[in-house]
């Protein structure tokens, strides 16, 4: 077979050197209707394939259910269209819009309309809830959407306490019981005794790990209807996308080893195809440049600012003992054995960008260069009457941010992983008048926040992955903004900060992935490391 045709094969989803002559399901929906398949798979093939396809519903488009009080965008309309094609033919999806597009409001659509397909087939009483397991801090957010748009469904969100009598309480009285997943975990027994008309996992890289109890547990949930909901593309981390997909489409993707065999493979050039080819029925994708050209206009800028004095002498005495230690590595082997000190060396070099003090604290009298260039670009933001948000992965640094507010009597709010009751401290930002600083951290403010009132974004240190860092930006640039949305990057001057800025353009295709921080600092190579470390 030629490089052509295996291409083509690998555009459909099929390899040609693992082919199954029995058609199957996904083939059907990628293969009716292709030249390229008819020609090399033969007229009986497919034959069998176009009959598969005409059994299947691929357009369904019902009208939108009583109680949703809202009109829905038409692209918001497609994905409601989506998820009852989805419906209709029994499979489970994956809705990946980008970050502030109305992946919640297009699910409660579709929640209102599966359970008036559902009423009529079953007995008054009888229809099951359906389950949202979601992020604890966005527990409070699936309530204020659904008293917003849909305010005839009962939602039920199980408080901290929740315990199973809790759970069993909230099933009868709801036709949504909203949970978090630190709740999946300890409440499986329970959860999995009965099935629910409905399950959705929200921020679903939660269960990104395959072999976490939290993955486990969720496939393990009873329903006929899954749907995922992650405003991350998920294509590139493969076994991430295998546990999500485990999720909704239980084996489709085949045993694990298998699909790490099939598809992880970095010598075959068709093997990312053939995978992006097999998941599409099912999975959603729409970026906000391609949908949302209402959303008014984003500009990001990095600012650059010069170390000088203890800052600068600290940064250069732990390069130079980064540099030393990488001297020593000759070979990939001997970076596995150094890599946590090289990247603990990295992590310093990052932290005395922002503050000395982070990784010295006997330095804490010592001025930090970015943090007066923060200072000098927010006074005239504040001045003006403008709301800001701060994003920093330290909440050591925000603690110093938090000091230095005070001390200048600015008005600021602070969210960070140890923020109980996030709710409140959001609805006061977003009503308060005049101008504000909310400090974040990077983390802890990554979703389930909208705060459309501020429209200036400082990012105070550069994170590894870029994709985070648009996380940050589409908590205030999202449906709901109406001023110009302008974000900042503060970068150190001749430092690592630049060279991570650097690094991230290189690696687009890495750095666009949902990895995280960790698994993204395991994936440098020892040739990143030298240009990460070089003069």
């Amino acid at each position: 077979m030629s490089p052509e045709d295996e291409a083509q094969l690998a555009d459909l989803g099929l390899d040609a050197r693992d082919f199954s002559s029995k058609p199957q399901r996904l083939h059907a929906l990628q293969l009716a209707g292709k030249s390229a398949a008819r020609r090399m798979l033969g007229e009986k093939h497919a034959a069998l394939i176009e009959r598969r396809a005409a059994e299947l519903h691929t357009r369904v488009a019902p009208p939108l259910p009583d109680g949703l009080h809202v009109e829905l965008r038409p692209y918001q309309l497609a994905g409601y269209h989506f998820l009852a094609y989805l419906t209709a033919n029994r499979f489970g999806g994956i809705l990946a819009d980008d970050m502030g597009l109305g992946k919640t409001v297009q699910t409660l659509a579709w929640l209102l309309w599966l359970r008036a397909e559902q009423t009529p087939i079953s007995p008054k009483g009888s229809l099951p809830s359906s389950l949202v397991v979601c992020p604890k801090s966005v527990t409070d957010n699936w309530l204020a959407e659904a008293t917003r748009f849909a305010p005839g469904m009962r939602v039920v969100v199980l408080g901290r306490g929740g315990n199973e009598r809790a759970l069993s309480e909230a099933r009868a009285a709801a036709d949504l019981v909203v949970i978090n997943y630190t709740q999946l975990r300890l409440l499986e027994k329970a959860l999995i005794a009965t099935p629910w008309l409905a399950v959705i996992l929200d921020e679903a890289q939660s269960i990104k790990n395959a072999d976490s109890q939290t993955a486990k547990a969720a496939w393990a949930l009873p329903s006929p209807h899954r749907l995922a909901l992650s405003g991350t593309p998920i294509e590139n981390r493969l076994l991430d996308l295998w546990s999500i997909m485990n999720f909704v489409m239980p084996g489709i993707l085949g045993p694990r080893a298998a699909f790490a065999r099939t598809y992880d493979q970095r010598s075959d050039p068709f093997a990312r195809r053939r995978l992006t080819a097999r998941v599409r029925p099912f999975v959603l994708r729409r970026t906000k440049n391609e949908v949302a050209k209402d959303l008014p206009e984003r500009v990001e800028e990095d600012l650059l600012c010069e170390m000088e004095g203890e800052q600068l002498a600290l940064y250069r005495a732990e390069l130079k003992r980064a540099r030393a230690a990488l001297l020593k590595i000759g070979n990939a082997r001997d970076l596995d054995a150094a890599r946590f000190h090289i990247l603990t060396s990295l992590l310093r070099l990052r932290q005395i960008c922002c503050h000395p003090s982070l990784a010295a604290p006997k330095a804490a009298p010592a001025e930090s260069s970015k943090l007066a260039a923060l200072m000098d670009l927010l006074e005239p933001l504040l001045e003006e009457g403008h709301k800001v948000l701060v994003f920093s992965q330290f909440v050591e640094m925000l603690n110093l941010l938090q000091a230095e507010m005070t001390r200048r009597d600015w008005p600021y709010f602070l969210l960070t992983g140890q923020t109980e009751d996030r709710g409140p401290l959001i609805a006061e930002f977003q009503a308060k008048k005049g101008s504000a600083v909310f400090l974040i951290s990077l983390r802890a403010g990554g979703f389930g926040l909208n705060l459309t009132a501020a429209s200036y974004v400082v990012l105070y240190d550069p994170w590894w992955n870029p994709a985070v860092e648009n996380q940050a930006i589409d908590r205030t640039h999202r449906i709901g903004q109406t001023n110009k949305v302008i974000a900042y990057r503060l970068l150190v001057k001749n430092s690592i900060e630049e060279k991570i800025r650097a690094l991230q353009k290189q690696k687009r295709a890495l750095a666009e992935d949902i990895l995280g921080e960790e698994t993204f600092a395991r994936a440098l190579t020892l040739d990143d490391f030298q240009f990460l470390l070089a003069e």
